[in-house]
């Protein structure tokens, strides 16, 4: 699930309204009526909004420096040598096999278990495998805990080659986290999972064997008389979405029916934005070639709720085969997301939708 307190990307009185709107009684016809037209009003105005955020922010871009932020080289801090060391780029040849990022924002009490599980399973397989290699990535968003601490007591017992911090000083979003730990990892398949631990870890080998299937697939169309042998698995585009489009079913039951309406109303806007193919944009389980990953997070926009979405859009632009494979979930207690989080959604997908659709989101070949 998403890992971060909910920003307030839109107006004051749009948060206020939807949130009055929520606790108000929706039982009778005309209540009910009220609330759709309300949201029509929201959806209308917020349409007009984002339009004139995009001119402004075309106009911020048009005159501001054209230096990328990737151009400017990160420093990795090792606790127990206190020596900086050169973060590499995904630009760089691959030195692991599999690179986990894990974005954390105020993740003080949830990251240590996490973490262990995740650790635990990597030794092991180490262990049975001596040729797999790894590194666990963690990006702290600007937490205001404990987060970077514990963070650094895992680099300390398991060294800066296993484990990594990068923080980000100020929080910037997951979708922002999770692309800073994508442009400085270094496997061949590259790993996104949530800090809370809500989907086992172990769960990566359903995504990682789809794409070595796909992957040696697309690597033999694309030249047939290659050989296995001589096969590297970062080098073809494959992606790998953990999806609980299994559990819906079962959330619908439990929820009320606003909320059902609202997650309905929301999976009709992705649609429209991104198009089908992916029935669980959300789910914070992804894995990517390193092909895939470099092509992908050298052009993501948004930074916050739907950078999800936007994957899938990029996919399905470049081409990139999209995996959905069902994964256990289950919900642990300290989610940051909420109500409010809807329309704060649906705010970046307009953003999208119209800064792809008029060009001024300008997509780059990596």
């Amino acid at each position: 699930m998403l890992e971060e307190e909910p920003r307030k990307t839109g107006p004051k009185w749009f948060n206020h309204k939807v949130k009055s709107l929520s606790k108000g009684d929706l039982d009778s016809g005309e209540h009910q009526m009220e609330f759709l037209l309300t949201v029509v009003e929201l959806g209308v105005t917020l349409i007009l909004i984002v339009f004139s955020v995009v001119v402004l922010e075309a106009w911020r871009r048009r005159h501001s420096s054209n230096v990328s932020v990737e151009s400017v080289t990160t420093i990795l801090e090792d606790p127990t040598s206190l020596k900086q060391v050169r973060c590499p780029h995904i630009s760089d040849p691959a030195e692991m096999y599999l690179s986990l990022i894990v974005p954390a924002f105020n993740e003080e009490q949830r990251l240590p278990a996490a973490l262990q599980e995740i650790m635990d399973y990597l030794q092991g397989r180490a262990s049975r495998d001596k040729s797999f290699s790894y590194e666990v990535v963690i990006v702290d968003d600007g937490s205001v805990d404990g987060t970077k601490r514990v963070a650094f007591d895992f680099v300390r017992k398991y060294t800066l080659d296993n484990i990594r911090l990068i923080p980000l000083g100020k929080n910037q979003g997951k979708g922002e986290a999770i692309r800073k730990g994508m442009m400085h990892s270094r496997g061949e398949l590259l790993l996104m999972l949530d800090a809370d631990g809500a989907t086992k870890v172990t769960d990566l080998e359903k995504l990682e064997n789809q794409i070595l299937a796909v992957a040696r697939e697309e690597n033999s169309i694309r030249d047939p008389t290659s050989k296995l042998v001589d096969f590297r698995i970062g080098d073809v585009q494959v992606s790998a979405f953990g999806s609980r489009a299994h559990l819906e079913e079962k959330a619908i039951a439990t929820r009320k029916w606003y909320r059902n309406f609202l997650m309905k109303g929301f999976h009709l806007v992705v649609l429209l934005a991104a198009g089908s193919g992916i029935r669980d944009t959300q789910c914070g389980f992804k894995m990517f070639t390193r092909a895939a990953a470099r092509r992908l997070f050298t052009n993501i926009h948004l930074k916050r709720w739907c950078f999800d979405v936007e994957l899938v859009f990029l996919c399905k632009r470049f081409n990139i085969p999209m995996l959905e494979i069902s994964v256990k979930w289950s919900e642990i207690p300290g989610s940051k997301v909420s109500m409010l989080s809807i329309p704060n959604m649906l705010w970046e997908l307009a953003l999208m939708s119209v800064g792809y659709r008029t060009g001024m989101w300008k997509i780059h070949q990596a």
